[in-house]
């Protein structure tokens, strides 16, 4: 068990929870900063009588009832430093209770303190007469006068004091809120069994003291669940995961109380029955479920895996597909329109000489309202200004969505929060001459779930993540602009397609993160980067993310691409004719000798070489796998061709400059 000095009894819940409450009105010093002579260390509560340092709660239903402390405002780090500093420490699972008993002999008034009892039913004022440590309970006695609020119906008072005994006047200290005593002598009873309850509703787990203790437990599970509670409140989690999370937590505890069941069963039978048998196989068969739950579980818990391997549902809209009608419409979006705009539209864009046949236009005031109205086939045309929207833009069908004139001209700015900006699932999308601009989103500014979406000549004012690719998914994006992401400004799945095209991207935590993993489940994705700018991000231009490779494998891999660094680049210059012609081919090459020069190495091309590189050595990797399992099917021949199984179709004419930590990095997890 962690030692504590005798002297930090009196410290303990006010310095674990009131550490935003440095201030009170009346300019009193929190007890984690008092003198360390100070002599009433060694007794409960705080003597000194200066003042609850805690605000109060009063109540809306019963004005009867007195006031409680406000102890559930409490920040992340307020709580993580309680409970690895003053309750739990380095504590295993099995010793939580132990520990946390302990704090609270040491931090609790044992006895002279009112609470509100509260339940799912009713609330009654009580009053503790003693506390049990190790059971984490009170010993309680109905207050004078008797108050009492029922929700469902009236609890006389001999009905509660037969409840009472019912429960041999014993109730859950998590049960109890503390009233209000503006003296400060209960504050840190009111701390306490505050972090009592959150600890129970929030972080402990019924299987936690089952599991083996490799490492303490509070690194092992009650960090990563705190922040992921935290970062729910403060909503950096996408609505979908967090119902994905709880509906995980419902479905292991009910296979956890069965599988307790199905023990108890077994160990209280001696008999080596055909039943018994029958039980034994039940009992792993719900052992291997409730593993296999517990590990998503942690996959989510984890803020460095959730933040890896992401979130990949989305909204599930279906395709509205063609009109019955089989008609196309073509949208106009203009808050107000003057008739010179009207008629450079007409000329520009409406003529049926210009699109070859009779149009059908709708004018809309709203982008959002515009794209909704959406089917197969359709265009919407953005005119110049400035657009406010409050929710989501969830493209489902294949559109043309452009604005009419220069990107900043037309600014389509996201107000209130949500999980996304703009969703792309459909078959074939193009958004052109906009720009976007987020606030207050979980998820990236723009994510590709399925099919392929073309982004040209936009701009894109991020806040979280910029452009995400899912797997299966394809991006082009040409000649935009990308800033401001606090994540990456693109993220880029396996098994997905992303082609980049002279494009700038500044300004982010990190410029481009292409997620290597899942190798069984997903194919690499396929990547272009031709012409890009990538400067002023605060991590890598370039991160590779991926997992952690055997010595051997690096040591082989290293060696192998010194010489085929080379190999490589012709090789996927080569593949790249075929996307983006010779035209611009030859523009790459020429943009790239003018900015190289002829003698000189520069910051740029190093990137691209450091790339090239890790790309050499990923594919001898990702060969060697390839043999191994055509080997083990019967396969003698294998594909040695080192582009078949890498990640760059091309990497050509690319620019790093002033980025943190360089032009490439690898994070292996």
């Amino acid at each position: 068990m962690a030692q504590r000095e005798p002297g930090q009894a009196q410290e303990l819940a006010l310095a674990a929870g009131s550490g935003g409450l440095q201030e009170n009105v009346q300019g009193r010093k929190p007890e984690l900063f008092r003198d360390d002579d100070d002599d009433s260390c060694s007794d409960y509560g705080s003597h000194d009588k200066y003042g609850s340092i805690l605000g109060r709660i009063v109540p809306d239903r019963n004005a009867l009832f007195p006031d409680t402390f406000q102890t559930n405002h409490l920040l992340f780090y307020e709580r993580f430093k309680a409970y690895q500093d003053y309750i739990l420490a380095d504590c295993k699972a099995s010793e939580v209770k132990e520990f946390t008993a302990e704090y609270l002999e040491k931090v609790l008034e044992p006895s002279g303190w009112q609470a509100i009892w509260r339940t799912n039913v009713f609330e009654v004022l009580v009053e503790v007469a003693d506390v049990e440590y190790v059971a984490l309970k009170a010993v309680v006695q109905l207050s004078e006068p008797y108050l009492c609020d029922s929700h469902v119906s009236t609890f006389t008072l001999e009905c509660m004091q037969e409840l009472l005994q019912l429960k041999e006047h014993r109730l859950p200290l998590q049960e109890l809120w503390v009233v209000f005593d503006d003296s400060g002598e209960f504050d840190q009873t009111a701390l306490a069994i505050e972090h009592v309850r959150f600890f129970y509703q929030h972080i402990w787990r019924s299987w936690d003291e089952e599991d083996e203790d490799d490492f303490d437990y509070f690194v092992r599970c009650v960090e990563p669940r705190l922040r992921l509670h935290y970062d729910i409140l403060e909503d950096r989690v996408p609505s979908g995961l967090i119902a994905d999370y709880h509906s995980l937590l419902s479905q292991c505890e009910a296979l956890y109380r069965k599988f307790l069941n199905v023990r108890s069963g077994i160990s209280s039978s001696d008999s080596d029955s055909e039943a018994e048998n029958v039980s034994m196989v039940e009992g792993l068969k719900l052992y291997d479920e409730m593993e296999h739950l517990k590990q998503k579980l942690k996959l989510i818990e984890n803020p460095l895996l959730r933040y890896v391997f992401g979130y990949q549902k989305h909204t599930g809209l279906q395709a509205k597909g063609s009109r019955p009608m089989g008609t196309k419409i073509t949208h106009v979006v203009a808050s107000t329109i003057m008739a010179n705009l009207l008629q450079s539209l007409l000329r520009d864009k409406l003529c049926p000489e210009t699109c070859g046949e009779e149009l059908e236009i709708q004018f809309h005031s709203d982008p959002l309202t515009a794209v909704n109205a959406c089917y197969e086939g359709d265009t919407v045309i953005i005119c110049p200004g400035h657009y406010i929207v409050d929710g989501m833009f969830c493209i489902t069908d294949s559109i043309a969505l452009e604005g009419y004139g220069l990107p900043d001209d037309i600014v389509i700015e996201k107000r209130g929060k949500g999980d996304n900006f703009v969703d792309c699932t459909g078959e074939n999308i193009r958004i052109s001459n906009l720009k976007l601009v987020q606030h207050d989103g979980v998820e990236g500014i723009l994510s590709v779930h399925h099919g392929k979406t073309t982004l040209e000549n936009c701009v894109l004012q991020c806040e979280t993540t910029g452009v995400t690719v899912r797997t299966s998914a394809e991006l082009l994006m040409k000649n935009s602009d990308l800033y401001g992401a606090k994540g990456a400004g693109v993220e880029i799945y396996p098994g997905s397609s992303c082609t980049l095209l002279g494009n700038g991207i500044h300004h982010c935590k990190e410029g481009i993160l292409i997620k290597d993993f899942l190798d069984e489940q997903y194919d690499i994705a396929k990547i272009t980067m031709v012409n890009n700018v990538i400067h002023n991000n605060e991590g890598y231009g370039v991160v590779l993310v991926k997992p952690t490779a055997s010595s051997a494998v690096k040591h082989i891999a290293a060696k192998t691409s010194e010489g085929n660094t080379q190999t490589i680049q012709s090789n996927s210059e080569t593949k790249h004719e075929d996307d983006l012609g010779h035209e611009e081919l030859r523009e790459c090459a020429t943009d790239e000798l003018e900015l190289h020069g002829q003698a000189v190495i520069s910051e740029q091309t190093e990137g691209n070489y450091e790339i090239a590189n890790e790309l050499a050595a990923r594919s001898v990797k990702k060969r060697q796998m390839l043999k191994k399992r055509l080997s083990e099917l019967g396969i003698t021949q294998a594909d040695d061709n080192l582009m078949s199984q890498e990640m760059f179709v091309s990497i050509v004419g690319n620019q790093f400059k002033r980025n943190g930590k360089g032009s490439f990095g690898t994070f292996l997890f």
